[in-house]
C-alpha cells in the first residue's frame, strides 16, 4: 500500500471511530434519560443512585470525542462535508453530555421526594418525559441515517414539548395549592420539569446540528411556535 493510500486508510479510519464513538454517546445518553424517566414517575431512589453514578461514562465519551475532534482538526485541516462533520460533531457531543448532566439531575431531586405523590403529577412528568425521550430516539435515528426530513421533524416538535412542560407545572402548582407544607418538594418538581424541558431543548440542538451537517446551512427562523415551520428544500 502506498503512503498516500495508508493516509487516507487512517483519515477514512478516523472519522469513522468519532462516527462510532458520538453514536455509542447517544446510546447511552438515551438509556440514561429513559432509566431517569422511569425513575421519577416511580420515586425510585436505588434506580436514581445508579444514573448518578453512570453520568461518568458519558462525560468520559465527551472527553474521548473532543479528543478527536482536535486530531482530525490540527492534522487534517479538513474541508467541506468532513468538516462540518467535526464541528456538528462536536456540537451534539456537548448537548448529549447537557441531557446526560440534567439526567443526572433530576435523579437527585428524586431522594427527598414521596412515593404517594398525585398521580395527575406524576402522569404529567411522564408524558413529558416520554416525549423528550422520544425526541432524543427520533433525533439520534436521524443521525444514523442522515435523514434530514426527520431532523426537521424533531426541531417542528419542539413546541409540544413546551405544551407538556406547562401542563406539568401548573399540576406542581396545584399540588403546592393544596398545601403550603409542600413548598419544599414542590420546589424540587418545578427543577425536575424544568430540566426535563432543558433537556428537550438540547435535543433540538442536535436536531438543528444535523440538519446543518447534512445540508451545509442552518434551519432558517426560530424554533416553531404555532404555524411557524422551516422553508422545505
Amino acid at each position: 500500500m502506498s503512503e498516500e493510500k495508508r493516509i487516507v486508510k487512517s483519515y477514512e479510519e478516523e472519522m469513522q471511530s468519532l462516527n462510532d464513538d458520538l453514536v455509542k454517546m447517544g446510546s447511552l445518553t438515551e438509556s440514561q434519560l429513559s432509566d431517569t424517566i422511569q425513575a421519577i414517575v416511580k420515586i425510585d431512589k436505588e434506580a436514581a443512585e445508579n444514573i448518578i453514578k453512570n453520568d461518568a461514562q458519558i462525560n468520559e465519551l465527551r472527553a474521548k470525542i473532543d479528543d478527536q475532534i482536535s486530531t482530525v482538526l490540527v492534522k487534517r485541516a479538513p474541508m467541506a462535508i468532513d468538516l462540518r462533520t467535526t464541528i456538528s460533531s462536536l456540537k451534539i457531543s456537548h448537548d448529549l453530555e447537557r441531557i446526560g448532566d440534567l439526567a443526572k439531575s433530576v435523579a437527585k431531586k428524586i431522594e427527598p421526594l414521596p412515593i404517594d405523590l398525585p398521580q395527575e403529577l406524576t402522569g404529567s412528568l411522564k408524558r413529558l418525559g416520554e416525549l423528550v425521550q422520544k425526541q432524543l430516539n427520533n433525533v439520534l435515528d436521524a443521525y444514523i441515517t442522515k435523514s434530514k426530513d426527520k431532523a426537521v421533524d424533531v426541531w417542528r416538535n419542539d413546541e409540544q414539548v413546551d405544551d407538556l412542560t406547562h401542563i406539568a407545572m401548573n399540576e406542581v402548582a396545584n399540588f403546592l395549592g393544596k398545601n403550603k407544607k409542600n413548598l419544599e418538594l414542590a420546589t424540587h418538581l418545578l427543577f425536575v420539569t424544568k430540566n426535563i424541558e432543558r433537556a428537550g431543548d438540547h435535543v433540538t440542538n442536535i436536531a438543528e446540528s444535523l440538519y446543518y451537517l447534512i445540508e451545509g446551512e442552518y434551519l432558517e427562523g426560530a424554533r416553531p411556535k404555532g404555524k411557524e415551520f422551516v422553508k422545505d428544500k
